[in-house]
């Protein structure tokens, strides 16, 4: 008769991890959101936003620059989910009209932010629209305008394969901001955008994360340049979807602990990014939770 003690050959030993503990502890644990503080917030936030969407509609009568400006800064300060069909619209207007548009095709932050604007929108613009800042040699004619260059980087990130000329544009960007960044004597807003472009291209930044930056730098706008309702919109929207996505870890935090001991893929944030797409966080993670049973 074989000993009970001998240890099979094949028995599989499996090593013993020590997880380290989570770096947010239990401080969304026991996380209750304030429900009048929330309701103040969203009371707020209608009256905000239908007074920004009276602006947009009404920024038909402006010109393509002041247009695309505006909807820019919608984007950056991240409230333009909120008007998304509007947006469309204003867009598609511009894209139709764009050849007969009153704007100088030599403004190189215009012309720059309409195409990165519409690429980003879906519509089929070609970088031909950049002939004009190159020269016979397809290089790029110097220039001073920090806001046209800025604006170009930003732009030469949505290019696609074919696109020469915006292969150029990074290149030719990118050495002249840094040169300007080495240079910069004041400490101002323009000076912060060009350094936090050359380090996290806007088109590859995580979009909440790009949003609190941005406000930052927005609110130390000269009172001339700077759209205090839409700032206070921005404000309420961004801490409104944090109250939100607080409550969300609470809730998740609770299924945690009674089912695994590390936490959800960063990615799982990254992927909502707005008030109307909020509970597909706790939803997925719980997808998660439970395919890993």
């Amino acid at each position: 008769m074989a000993t009970s003690g001998v240890k099979c050959e094949n028995d599989i030993v499996r090593p013993v991890v020590d997880f380290p503990p989570s770096l947010w502890g239990d401080q969304f644990y026991s996380y209750s959101i304030d429900n009048e503080v929330a309701e103040a917030y969203a009371k707020e936030i209608e009256i905000l936003k239908e007074q920004t969407r009276v602006t947009l509609i009404s920024s038909s009568n402006y010109n393509v620059t002041e247009k695309l400006k505006f909807i820019d800064l919608l984007e950056r300060l991240g409230v333009a989910y909120h008007f998304e069909r509007e947006i469309e619209d204003q867009l598609q207007h511009i894209y139709i009209t764009r050849h007969h548009a009153q704007h100088s095709h030599d403004d190189l932050q215009t012309v720059s932010l309409q195409f990165r604007l519409l690429r980003q929108h879906g519509f089929k613009i070609s970088s031909d629209i950049f002939n004009n800042f190159v020269d016979s040699n397809s290089k790029f004619k110097d220039t001073s305008d920090i806001k046209g260059l800025l604006s170009l980087y930003e732009a030469s990130y949505a290019r696609t394969h074919g696109d020469d000329v915006l292969d150029n544009a990074l290149t030719f960007t990118m050495t002249r901001l840094q040169c300007v960044n080495q240079n910069f004597k004041s400490n101002s807003t323009l000076e912060k955008l060009v350094a936090h472009a050359l380090e996290q291209p806007l088109h590859t930044g995580m979009p909440r994360i790009e949003t609190r930056f941005f406000i930052s730098v927005y609110e130390q706008e000269n009172d001339m340049n700077r759209n205090d309702m839409l700032l206070c919109f921005a404000k309420l929207d961004y801490n409104f979807l944090q109250m939100l996505h607080k409550q969300e870890l609470s809730e998740v935090s609770r299924l945690v602990i009674h089912f695994c001991h590390h936490f959800c893929k960063f990615y799982t944030y990254s992927i909502n990014t707005n008030t109307q797409t909020a509970r597909d966080f706790s939803f997925h993670f719980k997808t998660q939770v439970f395919l890993q049973m």
